[in-house]
């Protein structure tokens, strides 16, 4: 059995599904992300759900959503995109099988038939803010000249 490869067109992130791992796509990652000798790194701190005006959703799915529209906006900065995220840390607060479903439809709604970055995910009790359920930090190439 081969490993399924899909390279990105700037060829500076390659990710891989190796054979003898199950198939992680119905959860919204890759296995493995591997970026290119030479190519720029982005790393983005940790994204809650908070709005620009620091005001923060009450409902996970609106934290989640909001979250990965932060993260856009950090890696545009960076001179980035999501379809250039070679790897993701979430953490979630009082994790289960329905928020891992919210957490992969977002990741679907967000990537599409791009793939998908390598992913762990981190049950936790808390996070910094009261009322906060979800973050993402993020590793990411530059964008190609």
């Amino acid at each position: 059995m081969q490993a399924t490869r899909t390279q990105h067109a700037s060829r500076q992130l390659t990710m891989l599904n190796p054979p003898g791992l199950y198939d992680p796509s119905a959860n919204g990652y890759s296995h493995v992300a591997m970026v290119a000798p030479g190519a720029g790194l982005v790393c983005v701190a940790g994204q809650g759900g908070e709005h620009p005006d620091g005001s923060l959703p009450g409902s996970f799915e609106a934290q989640v959503r909001q979250a990965f529209d932060n993260l856009g906006v950090a890696l545009a900065a960076a001179g980035s995109q999501l379809r250039h995220v070679a790897k993701l840390t979430v953490l979630v607060v009082d994790h289960d099988e329905a928020r891992l479903r919210v957490l992969a439809a977002a990741v679907e709604r967000a990537w599409g038939d791009a793939p998908k970055p390598a992913c762990t995910l981190i049950p936790v009790p808390r996070l910094a803010l009261d009322g906060m359920l979800f973050e993402v930090e993020a590793l990411a190439v530059a964008d190609a000249a």
